[in-house]
């Protein structure tokens, strides 16, 4: 939407509201955030004309949070106050507000009120705007308050609300699938750590969320790494099949099919930034790792011939860790040692 105000604009508020229904935005809110945050300014006061008394409190609202303001629990209770009153009620606003008042709870020390308002928010959101961006926030925000409250099972449960075929947007369901496969792998429910970190992977992709999508197929290659058997079914097919498990039922066997293995690996290497440099690379450290431990480590050929290319100090650590040629490990020596002297 802003790329095409930037493109035709600038456009009256008649040919906007044609754009807006042509990409199936329902709500003027969402187009006016974005155009704050890409500092489309003049996009942005003219969408302001048209927005009701609880969205321009809401907006006011995510202004502050933008210009850096922490204290924001007055601020939201002000627009709450609007998105109740019987002037200008706004059932679902009123959820994301509530949601927004959880999150500053929780950072203001008050974990048992959080956890009521975000509970309210996504009963109301599931009632009013069920799969919309603002209910999927209040399911993924709720989860994560209850794994940093150490409550995992009740984690899980939030992630279970979100079904890989109901409404909820892939990124959604992508970001549900990697909190239950951490949980699970701590749990030791191996099959189940793999089969989330498989569907995070597919469904970040669906997304175009490329860094997410890394991040899935590095878990499962993780949790697969000593779990590989030629026998075994597909891992699509071993998702698609799989049933909650009864109590005191044998958990499901984690095999996993090297040609899966590969795809994934395959996929994550070929889809990541070609330049070796950042000095923060998770998703190098990860794939080179595993690249190393399934005896791939030719794939980053490249970079192991040139420790210049890399800024990140863990990477160099990694590969100073396990590099064999006398000559290339000397260079990696010098490179590690450069870097954490910075």
């Amino acid at each position: 939407f802003i790329s095409k105000w930037r493109e035709e604009g600038p456009v009256d508020i008649d040919t906007l509201t044609v754009w807006r229904n042509e990409m199936n935005w329902a709500t003027w809110l969402p187009l006016a955030e974005a155009a704050m945050f890409l500092d489309a300014a003049e996009l942005l006061a003219l969408i302001e004309t048209v927005l009701s008394p609880a969205e321009t409190a809401t907006l006011s609202l995510v202004r502050r949070r933008m210009l850096g303001d922490t204290r924001l629990q007055p601020s939201i209770e002000a627009a709450l106050d609007v998105s109740r009153h019987p002037d200008t009620r706004d059932l679902a606003l009123e959820g994301r507000l509530r949601m927004e008042l959880g999150l500053a709870k929780y950072e203001a020390g008050d974990s048992e009120g959080a956890k009521e308002d975000l509970t309210w928010a996504e009963t109301r959101l599931k009632s009013v705007a069920q799969g919309s961006r603002d209910h999927d926030l209040s399911l993924i925000n709720k989860a994560a308050l209850h794994t940093a409250c150490g409550e995992p099972v009740m984690a899980l449960a939030v992630y279970s609300d979100i079904p890989r075929n109901g409404n909820h947007a892939d990124e959604t369901i992508a970001l549900s699938r990697l909190g239950a496969s951490r949980i699970c792998a701590a749990l030791g429910h191996e099959f189940d750590a793999a089969r989330h970190a498989w569907n995070a992977h597919a469904h970040a992709i669906k997304a175009n969320q490329i860094g997410m999508a890394i991040e899935g197929g590095a878990l499962f290659l993780d949790f697969v790494s000593s779990s590989i058997d030629e026998s075994a079914e597909r891992m699509h097919i071993q998702v698609e099949n799989s049933t909650p498990r009864e109590a005191g039922e044998e958990a499901h066997p984690l095999r996993v099919h090297p040609d899966d293995i590969d795809s994934v690996f395959q996929w994550c290497c070929s889809n990541m930034p070609k330049e070796f440099s950042g000095a923060d690379r998770p998703d190098l450290r990860a794939m080179v790792s595993l690249a190393h431990r399934f005896g791939k480590i030719d794939t980053f050929s490249e970079m192991l011939k040139n420790p210049d290319s890399v800024e990140d100090p863990m990477l160099a650590a990694i590969v100073q860790s396990f590099i064999e040629d006398q000559h290339l490990k000397g260079l990696w020596d010098i490179r590690l040692a450069t870097l954490t002297r910075l």
